[in-house]
Formats: structure tokens, C-alpha cells, sequence
């Protein structure tokens, strides 16, 4: 039986990882490869973005077996370096909350919400399915926090590495989180590490080859799901 898969990013960029996959067909919608059929969905970049288009694709087409969402990050750690792919496991919205004059709060440290109302647990989403723990073998696990503006300073860093202890960061996992897990759709999520979170320098970016890796390691991934 063939496996059908949603696959969300959140740029035409990130989505063309498929395409350089070596031995995967295009077919109308999407690809193939082995026993895997592949939608693909560009969502914009961003929660908001990534919420409405997901929303809107589960509610006029055939529930996936699984949905995955797959592009680049930012690593805080220094153990991920720059082209090493990761799958994040746990994730956050890190910049939802209050600002006070003595720091930031999130809804639930404010009073403003339940960190423990699903799917949160202790604030966090978390990934686990038998998709997840199949792959944890392939992709190293990473703990990641979804923000709605990338971080580029070091009072920033300072902030969130201090709050959350982050491997990595991204602008869209949490809502893909979100989604899936009140859709009840089996999940998971692939990041390839593009740049280092530090004071902004796109010198040190090498978004090329963070996508390289991911089209290496997403074959990797399908012909495991085989």
C-alpha cells in the first residue's frame, strides 16, 4: 500500500529539495519515489502563513497518512553545525507572550493560558508517532522554538537561549506542530541548519548546501517509510 504524504515549506526554495531528490518522479501535485506519494504544499513563510494554507489543504483534499515539514534552520548549538539535518521533536511558540519591565512572560506565565491544554504539555508540542521514533534513527533529535521574527541580536540570543534552551529555530514548526496534532494527523518535521543564531551575518549562511543535505537526507527518509 502506497503512503501519502504531505509535504509543507514555507519557499519554493525549500520545496525543490524534492525535486533534486535522485530517482524521484514528478507526477501531477507532486512526486513519487518507491512507495511514497508526495503533495507538496508552499506555505509562506511564518506561523500565520503556514496555519492558513495547511488549514485550508487538510479541508479540501484526502487526509495524508502523514504530514511532514521539512526546510531550513537556525542553530543555537554548537554540537549542530552549519548542514547537519535534524528533526525537531519538541517545539514552542518562544515570542508569544507579555513584555514586562522585569522580562518577558509567556500566555502561561501571564495567567493567559493552560501550558498543559492540548497539545501543549509543559508549554512544549511534542512529536511522537511511529513515524518519529522510525526515523530517529536516520535524523538526530533537536528541540526547537518557532519565532515570528528570525533573531539577529545578541540581547535576542541572550534572551531565548537563556528561556528556553533551544538546538534550533525556526518560523513555522510550532504552528505545524499545532496543526497536525489538533487535526490528528501523524507528524513529523526535518530542519537542515543553515547559519548559526548569532548577530545577523549572511556571509555565514550557506543555505545551498543546508539544502543539499535535506534532499539526501529526505531520500534517505522515504525509502525508509517504504
Amino acid at each position: 500500500m502506497n503512503l501519502r504524504i504531505l509535504y509543507t515549506s514555507a519557499t519554493a526554495g525549500e520545496a525543490d529539495s524534492l525535486r533534486h531528490i535522485d530517482g524521484i518522479i514528478p507526477v501531477p501535485g507532486g512526486f513519487r519515489i518507491g512507495k511514497c506519494e508526495i503533495n507538496t504544499l508552499v506555505t509562506g513563510v511564518g506561523s500565520l502563513s503556514l496555519a492558513w494554507a495547511m488549514k485550508q489543504w487538510v479541508s479540501s483534499n484526502a487526509r495524508p497518512d502523514l504530514a511532514i515539514n521539512a526546510g531550513i534552520a537556525g542553530s543555537y548549538a554548537g554540537d549542530f553545525k552549519v548542514g547537519d539535518v535534524v528533526m525537531p521533536v519538541s517545539d514552542c511558540f518562544a515570542d508569544l507572550g507579555i513584555e514586562t519591565e522585569d522580562g518577558y512572560l509567556t500566555l502561561a506565565e501571564a495567567g493567559l493560558s493552560d501550558p498543559d491544554k492540548y497539545p501543549f504539555k509543559g508549554g512544549w508540542i511534542n512529536a511522537s508517532n511511529r513515524y518519529v521514533e522510525m526515523a530517529s534513527s536516520l535524523l538526530r533529535p533537536a528541540r526547537a522554538i518557532t519565532v515570528n521574527t528570525a533573531t539577529g541580536s545578541k540581547e535576542s540570543i541572550n534572551r531565548l537561549a537563556g528561556k528556553y534552551n533551544p538546538d534550533i529555530e525556526t518560523m513555522e514548526g510550532a504552528a505545524f506542530f499545532y496543526i497536525c496534532a489538533l487535526e490528528e494527523l501523524p507528524f513529523l518535521a526535518i530542519r537542515a541548519v543553515s547559519n548559526m543564531v548569532e548577530p545577523r551575518n549572511r556571509d555565514k549562511w550557506d543555505i545551498a548546501l543546508a539544502l543539499t543535505n535535506l534532499s539526501a537526507r529526505l531520500k534517505d527518509l522515504f525509502l525508509m517509510l517504504e
